[in-house]
């Protein structure tokens, strides 16, 4: 099922059910296949709202169902609530991603409950009410829906609902919107106490159909799980409606405009300039997400239309210190963004002048995160956290996220424009109003959440890091884009060939998911080419910490029988794309200051001399030496440089086309088919090399065990003794 984007709220024609602004995606076909058992349909509605952005975030909200089902241990009927776990999405939800408990125990904990002061020790007795044993742990929203008595219910955070739920007077707002049937509940921290909160209301107002939690989200119900699907959509939408009908009333959206927006193109050339420097700065003041001690964080760069609208307005300045309300908002965008003082003629290019000028506003938001922990925080709470921005707004430009990986920062930037959804709604309809501090900083740094954090997997050796690999759409260099995306890596995978490209992207997304890589056209003899593929990698990931030069062409001939174009070609490729990539790598690099690191796949033939190999042996030399060359000149940016010699790597590599595998043959005075055995006979270990060979020797290099090991070569021949360096 494919993603709704919540860009859509505001532009859906009339959809199937009479639904504007979300979508009815309910097939009566599917759920009759379903009948009878209430929690596939529960998994089957929640799918559905969870396909829909406009009705919850990713990873956002949660669902339960209750039905009756066999006791083990009586063998008596009994009632089972299920209810999505701790963790997961909606959208993409499997019946083992729900927390199945006792209704009449996890009911039954109210007997205990010691009040507000304790209620997070009410989360381990949760565990004393779980029905089925091997599922989900429970997730602290679980006596929301314990509480309630309906049979279906979804608590969603939809950007129209918390546009009134974030308003000034919202409780106000909602009471007339829905003429008294959908109920208020003040702010209060997801837990023991407001699901007692949501029971108070529900008995005070008898026959209401949903509550509103000021600040939060929304809760709506049914007696089956169709409606309370339905019931969720038409809550959403008469939201979603009154928000649209009062668009432009109160004035301008935002105050109006405040600058004019650069040009598309403008836009990316300048975010591309300045996403380095970005990132350098926000990797700054933590320990790096990288166990080898390199790399930083991890970029996304959006020029959404709503973002635009947002930041080129004259109340941004007014909104963006206000924050976010929503806890699933402020949670992954931290408590407010930081806004660069840059004219949209700022010229980004200075390096220097550039940092000097926005270091200072990067030392002042940590001052202030600094101060808001300082100021917030409990004896017991957890030391600080990184303090630098997540969010960057830069007027007439875009917007700039950066977190531990790519889907945390791809998910926080969603979010951003979640909370710009809010904040342009409740304007629209009253005053936006975020959370007080101190409540924010009790669920940023809530024990909980902290325990949660905990328990998250430790990164990989290669988190944190970014590689650019040429060629890296099959042979050797998917073999090394394997290996470094295994590790944790992101990816930028290229070729020249733009059909070989695709076939590995797609490959790549369906064993690594949608944000481990991203493609490019990639000519290696062309700067204009490496400039645009470079400017494409630091688009999607916020830089480069990792390149191997490995995009190569063999021509084996006699020295007669070589043409000045053969010996053009081998080193426009082999040399001058080692050069040309490198530098732009370089400057990069030098952008973020975080060190880091390229790799030359270069051959045996750079030292060993043999026949017929005039042009490609020499153009090997060559590339071996650059390799040096840089070493001893980039040491001090903590850029390494290394050489991995491969040698006779013939499965799956694109060397043997264009009659290298003859001309060996002929070489030798053997047949193409003996070329195998030939080159693992005449090593010392007698071992085929393999594409998995030479990238577990690039890994070697920047997996954190060589950290300070630069200008060496590395072989993986299988052991050719003429080709020993010492």
């Amino acid at each position: 099922m494919g993603t709704i984007k919540n860009d859509e709220i505001y532009s859906s024609p009339l959809g199937v059910g009479g639904f504007k602004h979300v979508s009815y995606l309910w097939d009566e076909a599917k759920a009759a296949e379903l009948a009878g058992d209430e929690v596939a349909l529960l998994v089957y509605r929640s799918n559905l709202l969870g396909a829909d952005l406009r009705l919850t975030n990713y990873g956002g909200g949660n669902t339960s169902c209750k039905a009756m089902a066999k006791d083990p241990l009586t063998g008596k009927e009994t009632e089972v609530m299920w209810v999505k776990g701790s963790g997961g999405d909606l959208g993409t939800m499997k019946r083992n991603g729900l927390a199945a408990l006792y209704v009449d125990r996890l009911r039954s904990l109210k007997n205990i409950y010691r009040g507000l002061e304790y209620e997070d020790e009410m989360v381990e007795l949760f565990n004393h009410c779980i029905y089925d044993l091997a599922s989900k742990a429970p997730s602290i929203d679980t006596p929301l829906h314990g509480f309630l008595p309906f049979k279906h219910i979804d608590h969603l955070h939809p950007d129209a609902a918390i546009a009134i739920a974030a308003a000034k007077d919202g409780e106000k707002i909602t009471k007339e919107l829905f003429n008294g049937t959908i109920g208020w509940v003040k702010w209060q921290k997801p837990g023991f106490e407001l699901g007692l909160m949501l029971k108070q209301c529900l008995d005070e107002n008898p026959g209401i159909r949903g509550i509103m939690l000021g600040s939060h989200g929304l809760f709506t119900w049914g007696d089956t799980a169709y409606e309370s699907y339905i019931n969720t959509l038409e809550v959403i939408e008469r939201c979603a409606q009154y928000l649209e009908d009062n668009y432009g009333k109160k004035g301008a959206i935002f105050g109006g405009q405040k600058i004019e927006p650069l040009p598309k193109e403008e836009r990316l050339k300048k975010a591309a300039t300045l996403a380095p420097i970005l990132r350098g700065l926000c990797s700054s003041g933590y320990p790096k997400n990288s166990p080898s001690g390199v790399g930083g964080m991890i970029g996304h760069f959006t020029d959404d239309d709503r973002v635009l609208q947002f930041i080129n307005s004259n109340d941004l300045e007014r909104l963006a210190p206000l924050g976010t309300s929503c806890p699933d908002h402020f949670l992954r965008t931290k408590i407010s963004p930081l806004v660069l003082n840059l004219s949209t003629d700022e010229d980004v290019t200075n390096t220097a002048a550039i940092k000097e000028k926005i270091a200072p506003l990067f030392e002042a938001y940590r001052k202030m995160y600094t101060e808001y922990y300082n100021s917030c925080k409990h004896p017991n709470s957890p030391a600080i956290r990184d303090a630098n921005p997540v969010i960057i707004l830069y007027p007439g430009v875009g917007m700039f996220s950066f977190a531990k990986d790519k889907q945390t920062t791809r998910v926080a930037s969603e979010f951003y424009i979640n909370a710009i959804n809010v904040m342009r709604g409740a304007e629209a309809v009253s005053e936006y109003t975020s959370l007080p501090r101190q409540e924010a900083f009790n669920i940023e740094y809530w024990l909980l959440e902290e325990a949660k954090l905990q328990r998250m997997p430790k990164p990989k050796s290669l988190s944190g890091r970014i590689a650019l690999i040429t060629g890296s759409a099959g042979g050797i260099g998917k073999a090394i884009a394997k290996r470094f995306a295994e590790e944790g890596a992101c990816i930028i995978i290229n070729d020249i060939n733009e059909g070989r490209m695709n076939e590995a992207m797609q490959e790549f997304q369906k064993q690594f998911g949608r944000d481990t890589a991203a493609s490019t056209l990639l000519d290696v003899t062309d700067n204009a080419s490496i400039e645009k593929a470079y400017a494409n990698a630091v688009l999607a990931f916020g830089g480069v910490d990792i390149v191997v030069n490995n995009a190569g062409i063999s021509i084996s001939k006699s020295i007669t029988d070589h043409s000045i174009e053969d010996w053009d070609k081998l080193y426009d490729i082999l040399v001058k794309g080692q050069f040309l990539v490198s530098k732009l790598g370089v400057e990069i690099m030098r952008k973020q200051n975080i060190g880091g690191d390229i790799i030359n796949i270069v051959s045996k033939n750079s030292v060993v001399a043999g026949p017929n190999n005039a042009g490609y042996g020499s153009a090997k030399a060559a590339q071996a030496h650059l390799t040096r060359l840089l070493a001893a000149e980039l040491g001090a940016d903590k850029i390494r440089v290394n050489t991995v010699n491969p040698d006779a790597v013939i499965a799956n590599s694109n060397i043997w086309a264009g009659g290298w595998a003859e001309g060996r043959a002929k070489a030798y005075g053997i047949t193409v088919e003996e070329l195998p055995a030939y080159y693992a006979k005449r090593t010392l270990l007698n071992e085929v090399i393999l594409p998995e060979d030479i990238a577990n020797a690039c890994y070697a290099f920047v997996g954190g065990l060589l950290n300070k090991s630069t200008g060496n070569t590395l072989n993986v021949d299988g052991g050719v003794a003429m080709a020993f360096l010492r």
